[in-house]
């Protein structure tokens, strides 16, 4: 069964655009999902709020988003707007006891790779480091827009949007990677009208969303986010960090963009982590299975492989890490540089077949017959949403419930976990997402095959 790539978004109940349409088709179970201008005067009124008296955010037309998931309803700040982010100029860093640090008397680059710079982002988004102008962060950087970029590029001190452009290299559109930026600077507004996130990848291949880190109200998030931006989408202007290194196993970018993959051409280098995972969807992957297949992992897939990540490569590439005798956070499911130099060369063992154990390793955990889909190294099968639904009466629901208990977030049981569907249920997952970093309808209690993952990993 294939998984779908994004499970934080709910479709529309009342809107019959084409991309509204598409995830009602996609995710029928929920309601709580409204199209980004629905409620545009509230979202104008929140923002002035939060500004204060005296400062008004810029005038904007509703904005025309393309087909596909807008913004989690419930989380102040995001709006489908511009964000109500003025940012603090340039400052020295902050270090942890308040100190200011000298800062730089001529600019410097420090060298750091993609996957460091995607890593730092995820480190604020996990904490949900809140919005300020004025505050920094422990790390000593401002905990605004162009404070979270300056944090994430690892520059020497705080930057602005007008002095970002000065790190960095202004490439198409076509060349984006994760790590790199999109940058709106403002002459005329340049505290409220100016914005800066950092690019985590393309949803899928028709490069009209993509994964935005960024900071904002209220806090640092993750989230697809249309081409280039909410609105002002025509203004924002693509950088790459002048200071760009490869990452591990991989040779120096630099400027230049990394060959994609393809059957004339694979790639013998590891792209980078950002490459793999929930939401990707470019060649590599399809190389990746490929080379999986031809090492014996053929049985996880039912179709493909291909461009887009799916738990068939999560659960093929676990099975080879394992069959190299790799336990715990070195057999994840995702490709590390060790596993792609593995199978790029054609070194390392195969994967076994089913059922035998890998020498080195522990094997391919049977499934406990708890769930009726095949287990994974000793994840039950996600059985689906129609499993979780108000009124679900099934084993399902008392697995789920058992290992929320495990794992520590039962406590919103008063007697259980049975196999009726209840609130209870629902208010124990939506806490375990939460604790994952989720918002919005991406922690809607309901439990998606990433949160079922999450949960039995």
């Amino acid at each position: 069964m294939e998984t779908p790539v994004f499970e934080e978004f709910d479709p529309a109940s009342d809107c019959d655009c084409p991309g509204c349409l598409h995830w009602r088709r996609v995710l029928p179970r929920s309601r709580t999902f409204h199209h980004p201008a629905a409620h545009r005067a509230v979202i104008v009124a929140a923002a002035a709020a939060a500004l204060g008296a005296g400062h008004v955010p810029p005038a904007v037309a509703a904005p025309h988003v393309p087909p596909g998931p807008g913004v989690p309803a419930g989380d102040a700040g995001d709006t489908g707007d511009e964000p109500a982010t003025p940012q603090g100029g340039k400052a020295p860093l902050h270090g942890p006891g308040g100190r200011p640090v000298k800062p730089a008397q001529t600019l410097r680059t420090p060298t750091t790779t993609r996957a460091e710079i995607i890593n730092r982002a995820k480190v604020w988004v996990a904490a949900e480091v809140p919005y300020s102008m004025s505050d920094y962060w422990s790390d000593g950087y401002r905990q605004d827009c162009s404070g979270f970029v300056s944090m994430a590029w690892n520059l020497p001190g705080n930057e602005w949007t007008g002095s970002l452009d000065k790190y960095g290299d202004r490439i198409p559109k076509d060349a984006l990677e994760p790590g790199d930026i999109l940058l709106f600077h403002n002459p005329a507004n340049p505290e409220s009208g100016s914005h800066v996130v950092i690019f985590g990848g393309w949803t899928d291949y028709t490069h009209t969303y993509y994964i935005a880190y960024e900071q904002t109200r209220p806090h640092a998030r993750r989230q697809a986010t249309p081409y280039a931006y909410w609105s002002h989408s025509d203004q924002y202007v693509p950088y790459r960090y002048k200071g760009l290194a490869a990452d591990a196993g991989g040779s120096g970018t630099g400027s230049t963009p990394v060959t994609p993959a393809s059957s004339d051409h694979p790639s013998t280098v590891f792209p980078g982590a950002g490459y793999f995972g929930p939401g990707a969807d470019n060649p590599y992957v399809t190389q990746l299975g490929q080379l999986l297949v031809a090492r014996g992992a053929a049985r996880f897939y039912t179709s493909g492989p291909g461009p887009r990540w799916s738990d068939a490569d999560r659960r093929a590439t676990q099975a080879f890490q394992l069959a190299q005798g790799w336990q715990g956070a070195d057999a994840d499911g995702l490709p590390g540089p060790q596993t792609w130099a593995l199978l790029v060369t054609g070194k390392g063992r195969n994967v076994p077949a089913a059922g035998t154990t890998p020498a080195g390793g522990t094997g391919t955990a049977p499934s406990t017959g708890a769930a009726g889909p095949p287990a994974a190294h000793g994840v039950p099968g996600y059985p689906g949403r129609a499993m979780f639904r108000p009124g679900a009466d099934n084993r399902y629901v008392t697995l789920l419930g058992r290992q929320l208990v495990k794992k520590g977030f039962g406590k919103y049981y008063t007697k259980g976990p049975g196999p009726r569907w209840g609130e209870a249920d629902r208010r124990n997952v939506e806490a375990f997402q939460r604790a994952q970093g989720w918002r919005g309808g991406a922690a809607d209690g309901f439990p998606g095959p990433e949160t079922w993952r999450r949960l039995f990993s």
